[in-house]
């Protein structure tokens, strides 16, 4: 019963998981400002790394563990530097 419930919990996790990775793709290109294209930038980064954690309980590799923390590593020193290049002009002080 409870690898059931695990299986379609999974599933609607994912299913919505992808719907807001293509809403934040559309604030990444439709975003009138560049401060909303960060924010979906942002936003992109994070739901990706939640679906492959997702993909890794799902089929019990390691690999997407691994993948999740190097896109969350990457993610970050991004947002940081797309920052301060919107508050200064430049990333390098």
């Amino acid at each position: 019963m409870s690898a059931v419930i695990l299986f379609w919990a999974l599933a609607v996790s994912q299913i919505c998981l992808g719907i807001a990775l293509f809403c934040a793709a559309y604030r990444l290109v439709k975003g009138p400002r560049a401060q909303d294209r960060v924010l979906g930038l942002d936003t992109l980064y994070a739901t990706m790394m939640m679906l492959f954690i997702t993909f890794g309980i799902r089929t019990g590799t390691v690999i997407y563990f691994e993948s999740a923390l190097v896109i969350a590593l990457l993610g970050f020193v991004s947002s940081v530097g797309l920052a301060k290049f919107l508050m200064r002009g430049e990333v390098i002080e």
